[in-house]
């Protein structure tokens, strides 16, 4: 790109933010926005008081990590260990979860509903 070629999208980019800006200015929204900020800092400075004491005060409960937390997180119920007992092999399996490799073996082997019925408590 040539360098007035640059220079006249620039200058177009900087013609369109200050359209937007001009359109900003006019907002009454913004305008209340900005009155309220000013206010409120005023506020704060007669009574000596920062941001974080504001938002302490409206929201009291305790934030981790910049967000609010509603409630603390639900622990899980603790994993109950299963007994599976091959009657073919005499062998057993302990385990807390349907991820066991030599589980998954089995039920490749013999079916899922046949080594559900190995289960022993």
């Amino acid at each position: 790109m040539s360098r007035l070629a640059e220079f006249r999208a620039a200058e177009k980019a900087l013609q369109e933010q200050l359209a937007q800006l001009e359109s900003l200015k006019n907002d009454a929204g913004l305008k209340k926005e900005i009155e309220f900020e000013e206010k409120l800092k005023k506020l704060m400075d007669s009574y000596g008081k920062s941001l974080r004491d504001v938002i302490a005060i409206l929201d009291p409960t305790p934030r981790k990590g910049g967000t609010s937390v509603a409630a603390a997180p639900k622990q899980r119920r603790a994993r109950v260990v299963k007994v599976y007992h091959n009657p073919h092999t005499g062998e057993l399996i302990e385990t807390k979860g349907g991820n066991h490799r030599g589980l998954k073996a089995w039920k490749e082997e013999y079916g899922a509903a046949t080594v559900d019925s190995w289960l022993r408590g």
